[in-house]
């Protein structure tokens, strides 16, 4: 018999082939009535698959009384209730190591779009404004500002080693300082504020709004914040406030805090890059990440 597997969201065709190959799988998503799905399935479902964006709502854990293994496609734990977890001895997996590189590179380029105001020229090239003149402001100079990174794990350490050719200095705050790295060391989020030009965030999502306006004050009118972590990190209605009063210059973001609904006041702003949450939305890094969580389960299970 083939284990049962709940899946929350659509995934990788890769990884969805996978499962189907070794499990029962059962899409609440795709069902037109996803609760009744559920219900006819829930006491027999061994694993759940998700994405960090998603985890395991509150209301799954007391109808899944098999549960044995939550598997998540990426490495975000806020969203999944680790107490309740470790208390039913539920395993809880991630995929770590093989988006690093592609979440680094996303952030390294909404740091150089903002920088380099690439997204507003290219719309004053398509909507014709070039030929007729119009103003087109000023960019800023990438090279030598002062970078700072919140969340010195390995996504972090990865930012620092790209930002590093660009970089004048690069200091860091994290929950304690990391031995062995030459980055300056801050005690706080308004600390590292203060003392950079750009200030990326890479925290886990269950650290809570460690950004406010006191941060962003700090950050200062030439200051450009890059969010590649979650949306929960920073305040996000001063965030808002921020960008339209120019408290900072602008924000790279590819998390919010009610995906996937954007601000909407911040859809006419120039000073800011927007993406859909794909830090990992690389065909090398979906990949890797398909064949782990594939991998977890067959640990698992032992197949």
């Amino acid at each position: 018999m083939k284990p049962d597997v709940l899946q929350l969201k659509a995934l990788s065709p890769q990884l969805e082939a996978g499962l189907e190959a070794a499990y029962t799988v059962h899409r609440p998503y795709r069902a037109a009535d996803p609760d009744a799905l559920i219900g006819e399935v829930a006491g027999k479902v061994r694993a759940v698959v998700t994405g960090g964006d998603l985890g395991v709502p509150a209301e799954l854990w007391d109808r899944l009384s098999a549960l044995e293994i939550v598997a998540v496609h990426g490495v975000g734990l806020d969203k999944v209730d680790l107490d309740i977890a470790t208390a039913r001895g539920v395993s809880v997996t991630t995929t770590p190591g093989v988006l690093t590189q592609d979440v680094a590179e996303l952030a390294i380029g909404l740091w150089l779009s903002l920088s380099r105001r690439m997204v507003s020229a290219d719309r004053y090239v398509r909507e014709g404004r070039w030929p007729r003149g119009e103003r087109l402001p000023l960019a800023r100079r990438a090279t030598g500002r002062t970078v700072g990174i919140l969340g010195l794990g390995q996504i972090g350490r990865a930012i620092a080693d790209m930002a590093a050719p660009f970089a004048g200095q690069i200091a860091y705050h994290s929950r304690r300082p990391v031995e062995g790295v030459p980055y300056a060391y801050h005690a706080s989020p308004l600390d590292l504020a203060r003392a950079v030009d750009v200030l990326f965030l890479v925290t886990p999502g269950d650290a809570g709004p460690l950004v406010d306006a006191a941060v962003l004050k700090a950050l200062g009118p030439d200051g450009l914040l890059v969010n590649v972590a979650r949306g929960s990190v920073v305040d996000e209605a001063a965030l808002v406030a921020a960008l339209a009063d120019g408290t900072i210059a602008g924000a790279g973001l590819d998390v919010f805090e009610d995906e996937p609904n954007a601000p909407a006041a911040l859809l006419a702003m120039d000073n800011v890059v927007l993406q859909p949450h794909r830090g990992s939305a690389t065909e090398e890094a979906r990949s890797a990440m398909a064949a782990l969580v594939l991998e977890n389960l067959e640990r698992h299970f032992g197949r």
